[in-house]
């Protein structure tokens, strides 16, 4: 027996789930807003915030000409058309207003923004934009509108509840919720239920499932893939596959297995060029290390068994770097790397390669080969095997490095499959009765395709949210 009653919950108080509750309630409808974690605001507390809009007044105010269609055509280049062009569409059409709403809003931006982010493939023109606090400036934003709802409008928030399975009538359409609340296990009604939960990147089973690697994460240890089993529960459909792929280089975190240290983390090759060389576990070298796209090198690395490389470096690199040149890992001297080697995990150092494989788990006789190849292509000024052009040293100076490195998952790209209208389908394509989804929940496959598109995470989810929470207000 239900123990209450309301127009629409929404499940996950993160980006999407915040702009769709209270959107739906100020327009009229009676909602319940449910969190399992003791706080609001869900990946915006790790987020950089980074949203992409084309045609904003922050653009305009710099000189930058941009519209929609533009922003819609970069991101069919960086896709590869591999993405959700419905939903991608919607996105670049709302997403300036997004922005604005924001600005109207009093959040600062950063002012170096709009920008073009290099970490992945880029944009043609500067659209990426962030606060100055990055997710925290959108949560800032998003914590007074919902304060605002909740007082002014029929708004309930619960948080520290987690909702443990959906109530469905004769049909298999979704009637409301199951969740548990200050120990008690709770049926509540509902008109419409919103997933808005985020993706799985801390649920390692599911991870595996999706993509046959072992999980190496840095995402909220609260995206555990609570609404993609809610929705397999009642027969949704799951979208995304083959749209993967691995965010390049994390170095394992020196406290928790199946984490990676994103604080610390080798520079890009566009922030610092490289004296080191990537081999895998065979000791073989695999791309050119000066390659300037991280997308290349990304999908290079999906092709690696475990997608587990090594960085291989000499003690002339690290006594060059964080002085005259950039810091082979971000916020170390030279002192750091040589104090954390054979100390932190993934951290290694010996005096030859042969000990250096052995302590790495490397093959010593392909790390040996892999090396003084390298070094004839920097003798020769030209290497043969991947066209690597910067050939600054040879790798000769011991004690010698490596630091293990692995692709890792910042998001989820597999979610629960919805229609243009984000209600959750089956498995046969069909609409599920009162069932709706927005956020990474729905994977960012759908948005970035087999792609990172700088912003079309956080944008989406703005976006959708504000959508939904609108259309359910008026209902």
């Amino acid at each position: 027996m239900a123990v209450a009653e309301y127009d629409v919950v929404v499940v996950g108080a993160g980006p999407a789930g915040l702009c769709c509750a209270t959107r739906a309630a100020r327009g009229g409808a009676r909602v319940l807003l449910i969190e399992k974690d003791r706080r609001i605001g869900g990946t915006l507390h790790l987020s950089g915030g980074h949203l992409s809009a084309g045609g904003t007044s922050l653009q305009r105010d710099r000189g930058i000409v941009d519209s929609p269609g533009a922003h819609l055509a970069d991101i069919a280049r960086i896709s590869q058309d591999t993405g959700r062009a419905d939903l991608i569409g919607l996105v670049v059409e709302h997403a300036p207003a997004v922005v604005e709403w924001l600005v109207d809003s009093g959040m600062p931006f950063d002012p170096e923004t709009p920008r073009i982010v290099y970490g992945h493939e880029p944009y043609d023109v500067p659209r990426t934009v962030y606060g100055v606090e990055g997710g925290l400036s959108v949560l800032q934003v998003l914590a007074f509108d919902l304060d605002e709802a909740l007082a002014a409008y029929d708004l309930t928030l619960w948080t520290s509840s987690p909702v443990t399975g959906l109530l469905t009538d004769d049909s298999g359409g979704v009637v409301g919720i199951e969740v548990y609340r200050d120990g008690d296990e709770l049926e509540i009604a509902a008109g419409a239920v919103v997933i808005a939960t985020g993706g799985y990147g801390a649920d390692a089973e599911l991870f595996a499932e999706r993509h046959g690697v072992a999980l190496v994460t840095v995402a909220a240890r609260t995206s555990t893939g609570d609404g993609i089993h809610l929705g397999r529960s009642v027969g949704a459909g799951i979208q995304g596959a083959g749209t993967y792929l691995p965010t390049f280089g994390g170095m394992p975190d020196p406290h928790t297995p199946h984490r990676a240290n994103w604080a610390e983390r080798l520079l890009l090759t566009t922030e610092r060029p490289p004296r080191e060389i990537y081999v895998d576990r065979a000791g073989r070298r695999w791309i050119a290390e000066d390659e300037p796209s991280i997308d290349a090198k990304e999908r290079a690395l999906t092709a690696l068994p475990e997608q587990v490389f090594w960085t291989i470096f000499d003690d002339d690199a690290v006594g060059r770097s964080g002085g005259g040149e950039p810091p082979i890992v971000l916020g170390w001297d030279p002192d750091d790397l040589r104090r954390h080697a054979n100390v932190r995990p993934g951290i290694h150092a010996a005096a030859t390669l042969t000990e250096l494989a052995a302590l790495a788990g490397i093959d010593p006789d392909g790390l040996v080969a892999s090396v003084a190849s390298y070094n004839a292509a920097v003798a020769a000024g030209v290497d043969a095997d991947f066209g690597r052009t910067h050939l600054p040293a040879p790798i000769a100076a011991p004690p010698y490095y490596a630091l293990h490195n692995q692709g890792i998952a910042v998001v989820t790209f597999d979610g629960l499959d919805i229609d243009d209208r984000f209600a959750v389908r089956d498995e046969g394509g069909v609409p599920i009765a009162g069932l709706f989804a927005i956020g990474e929940v729905i994977g960012a496959g759908a948005t970035c395709g087999n792609s990172f598109c700088s912003g079309m995470l956080l944008t989406p989810a703005l976006v959708f949210g504000r959508l939904l929470g609108e259309r359910l207000g008026d209902r």
